[in-house]
């Protein structure tokens, strides 16, 4: 059974920077892409960004453009989020996922194990 954990969540200012860290165990990582979404209470959890099981593709929200980079280091199993220029918008519950494709989708459907997920909060 594959398993993720997300590492890396916390409290920051606008404009600060955080990296959040996916790392998976338990089953085949690097055949598969890998996404990060989020959630805020009472909203439905929304696409951020995905990779593709190489990493040579990639995907935004326009969101959050030019401001996140999502890569991954398949021989460790992780994948990771830079989120910089952090606005109070960005704060909720970041999940990471793993897909059943070798390409990128940016579908909640699509994607078949989920993290327990890390809170990021930015403070105007």
């Amino acid at each position: 059974q594959v398993q993720l954990v997300e590492y890396g969540g916390g409290s920051v200012q606008t404009g600060g920077s955080l990296r959040l860290s996916c790392t998976a165990s338990g089953g085949p990582f690097g055949l598969y892409s890998v996404g990060w979404f989020r959630q805020t209470p009472g909203k439905e959890r929304e696409f951020v960004s995905a990779i593709s099981w190489s990493g040579s593709s990639t995907n935004y929200a326009d969101s959050v453009k030019g401001r996140f980079t999502i890569s991954r280091d398949n021989a460790k199993s992780t994948v990771y989020l830079q989120m910089n220029s952090l606005k109070p918008e960005d704060t909720a519950v970041y999940y990471c996922a793993r897909s059943e494709s070798l390409a990128v989708v940016t579908m909640r459907q699509q994607y078949g194990y989920w993290g327990q997920g890390t809170q990021v909060t930015v403070s105007s």
